[in-house]
């Protein structure tokens, strides 16, 4: 733990917490479900790219990426794919019970 500047990781930790404590944004919902989902899986998409940026900028031993940050990113990206999986997961099964309804 020698390398890791410990005040830099808890800033980012510090700055993490608001940032889950605050309100979520208000949104459209008289917008097109369709676009709505396009954007979120482009919002897990720039999550991942913004991870794996990092990683290959601290692979190739850039002094301004941290460990942390590195690690902070993947976990991140991680954590929305997981969360966009269980939707994916969620709509599959709402489109088999619907398609399982008789009329």
């Amino acid at each position: 733990m020698s390398d890791m500047n410990v005040n830099q990781v808890l800033a980012q930790m510090r700055a993490m917490s608001i940032e889950a404590g605050s309100k979520p944004q208000a949104t459209d919902t008289s917008g097109d479900f369709a676009a709505m989902l396009k954007q979120s899986i482009d919002a897990v998409n720039n999550t991942q790219q913004t991870a794996n940026g990092l990683a290959k900028s601290f692979e190739m031993g850039q002094s301004d990426v941290s460990l942390a940050e590195v690690m902070i990113a993947s976990q991140k990206a991680s954590v929305s794919f997981q969360a966009m999986l269980q939707v994916r997961n969620k709509l599959v099964d709402a489109y088999k019970d619907v398609m399982g309804m008789s009329m």
